[in-house]
């Protein structure tokens, strides 16, 4: 599952937010792929736009269980990123 964030944010700054709307940590936090674990079978991980590409960012929401799983854990996450006040969508079917 991918949400969609418009706002210029780095990707450090963004897992920052993520972890602490999630009541989470930063996992894998000096490695290239960082994730936020939001429950014991789904994380989330950020995707930053590519060379002076503007915002969005995306945030995928990822689970080994099950896409339900993943969904579920999306929409937590939707609804704690909207309660911190991040514009977050879903993905459209023109972005990447």
């Amino acid at each position: 599952m991918t949400i969609v964030v418009d706002m210029p944010i780095t990707k450090l700054h963004a897992l920052d937010v993520i972890a602490f709307a999630s009541d989470s940590a930063i996992g894998d936090a000096r490695t290239a792929s960082p994730r936020v674990p939001l429950s014991p079978d789904a994380w989330a991980e950020v995707q930053i736009p590519r060379f002076a590409d503007p915002p969005p960012i995306a945030v995928d929401v990822c689970s080994d269980a099950s896409f339900d799983v993943a969904r579920a854990a999306a929409d937590r996450l939707t609804e704690a990123l909207a309660h911190v006040g991040w514009p977050v969508r879903a993905r459209r079917s023109d972005e990447i």
